[in-house]
């Protein structure tokens, strides 16, 4: 007989079958977005802490001058994702985590209208696909790694060290190294 769980063990968050007392792990992908329109998103591998990908938040011309998420190029990405993380079979085995933004001081109603539209269209697409989606609030991914009170590119740092390989040579890689850090703390 086979029982299915997800549990937290560890930190990890894992589905489990048990089998005649042989535990087997279904892998998930825990995916860290930064939703601005310099943000990114982060794909890594729950139990490794492997990074699959690392993609710029795809943006296209709104209104006006200004720019906003383009939802059908985040769409995309993420079918992409699913198809190529071919060990993931499911969609509750990605589990999203999604800065959760606000208004900031000196900010223009613009400026937070145009910010509040790519967070809700980022958090749209991620639930109309089926994901579980939690919140992060900047200040708690921060805190776990460390930054609270840094520059920055502190956080471009941080990822350089702890995933050496990923592509975060430029200094507007920021929303990159943030989408890394916020799956990071998705993952325990």
């Amino acid at each position: 007989m086979l029982v299915w769980r997800t549990s937290m063990l560890a930190g990890v968050v894992a589905t489990i079958c048990w089998l005649d007392k042989i535990t087997v792990w279904e892998e998930s992908v825990i995916i860290g977005i930064d939703p601005g329109l310099t943000g990114a998103v982060s794909f890594l591998r729950d139990i490794s802490f492997t990074i699959y990908n690392i993609y710029d938040m795809p943006v296209m011309a709104g209104s006006g001058k200004r720019q906003q998420v383009n939802a059908a190029e985040l769409t995309k990405i993420f079918q992409e994702a699913h198809r190529e993380y071919a060990t993931v079979k499911k969609a509750e085995n990605i589990i999203v985590y999604l800065e959760r933004v606000s208004a900031m001081p000196g900010q223009g109603v613009s400026g937070m209208f145009s910010f509040g539209c790519s967070y809700g269209i980022v958090l749209g697409v991620t639930a109309a696909l089926g994901y579980s989606v939690h919140l992060v609030t900047p200040q708690s991914w921060k805190k776990r790694a460390g930054l609270i009170g840094k520059e920055k590119d502190s956080a471009r740092a941080m990822a350089q060290l702890l995933y050496p390989g990923a592509d975060l040579a430029r200094k507007k890689d920021i929303g990159r190294a943030d989408a890394i850090l916020i799956a990071r703390f998705g993952s325990g």
